[in-house]
């Protein structure tokens, strides 16, 4: 797809229109410890457009944001979106991002503090450019965070990084995951205390290049075009005790029609295309994940961590840009969606990160949000 169709696809998701802003987003009510302001001259979004929630901050920008409880504090670790003046294409490469800022607050709308700088990329030993939505988990002490770089042959590998802090800095092993491979990792930790690791996009996140197992540069550049067979699928593997590595062989995560059957490649509305996230409710496991070029944040249940799960529906309707990305954590009684949309910058690359209440019904099933208000 060239650039320019790509530009069409994103306005025709959206029908949103822009209008030149001469000014920088304004600061928000927060107190960082270190602030970016993004440059002037973005485009913005008309004003007769409303939205659900407004940006958690402004003095940066911010995406594919990753919430956690730690010790009764909320931590959002997003990416951290940079205008490296790439033009838009398939295969993200306008998304350029070089380190990583961890977001925290006491409560949903208080206050956002935005922290120092908790991970660069020429930290990385083994890493190159782009690094991508994270994740972090916390075992005995230690805080890790979990995130896809594109090692120095372009391939994108999954690192892993640790610090006694959970706003870092974390410092990356000299390597990255042993038999990682894809982008978006997510970890969940199950009530037995076991963690297992998601990883897995199509298009620029290269899962396509992994069809059979082992990496095919010619394997398609966005998928595999085969809109008739099972669509491909996000992996799973559990970590080991010390959670820096995987302690089997990635394996593939089944999400089903209602029939029971592999959802098809050509089934865009409900097909896995990235950012998959793993909840638990109750005794029922939730497999969440954008559907990309239909811009929706679908799910699935099932009942075990590996699936395979069921498709139920949609958790957020598309936002305003091309990328949907998206965490969901309980806070005290009420369950919260983080998500990001373009309100800010009005740009596809230069993102911010929001929240919703997220609200379940009496049968288990999700509401599912409208970012944008009639």
């Amino acid at each position: 797809m060239t650039t320019a169709r790509f530009a069409l696809l994103a306005a025709a998701a959206f029908s949103l229109p822009t209008a030149a802003c001469s000014q920088a987003p304004s600061g928000n009510t927060a107190a960082p410890t270190q602030t970016a302001t993004p440059a002037a001259g973005d485009a913005a979004p008309a004003a007769n457009v409303r939205y659900l929630s407004q940006p958690l901050v402004k003095e940066i920008y911010t995406a594919d944001p990753s919430a956690h409880v730690f010790n009764g504090r909320i931590y959002v670790y997003p990416s951290h979106d940079i205008d490296a003046g790439i033009p838009d294409d398939d295969l993200g490469n306008q998304y350029a991002m070089r380190d990583y800022r961890v977001l925290s607050m006491d409560r949903i709308g208080g206050p956002v503090t935005i922290h120092d700088v908790a991970l660069d990329v020429k930290d990385v030993p083994w890493a190159s450019k782009q690094m991508w939505a994270p994740d972090a988990a916390y075992k005995n002490g230690t805080y890790f965070l979990y995130f896809p770089v594109k090692d120095k042959q372009g391939i994108f590998r999954i690192g892993v990084a640790t610090s006694k802090s959970p706003t870092g800095p974390f410092k990356a092993d000299p390597q990255p995951m042993q038999g990682t491979y894809s982008m978006d990792p997510a970890v969940f930790t199950d009530a037995d205390g076991t963690s297992y690791l998601y990883v897995g996009g199509i298009w620029g996140g290269q899962l396509q290049n992994w069809a059979t197992g082992t990496y095919n540069k010619d394997a398609g550049v966005t998928d595999l075009k085969q809109d008739d067979k099972p669509a491909l699928m996000p992996r799973i593997a559990r970590l080991d005790a010390g959670m820096k590595q995987i302690a089997e062989p990635l394996k593939e995560v089944q999400i089903l029609d209602e029939q029971g059957k592999p959802v098809l490649g050509g089934d865009h509305d409900r097909r896995f295309f990235e950012a998959s996230w793993v909840f638990k409710r109750g005794n029922t496991y939730y497999f969440t994940y954008s559907t990309g070029d239909t811009h929706k944040i679908a799910y699935a249940t099932g009942t075990s961590p590996y699936g395979p799960f069921t498709y139920r529906g949609v958790v957020l309707n598309p936002v305003q840009g091309w990328t949907n990305h998206h965490s969901i954590v309980q806070v005290g009684d009420q369950w919260h969606l983080f998500y990001h949309d373009t309100q800010l910058s009005g740009k596809n690359h230069l993102r911010n990160v929001k929240t919703a209440p997220l609200t379940f019904n009496a049968d288990g099933t999700i509401q599912t949000v409208e970012p944008l208000l009639k």
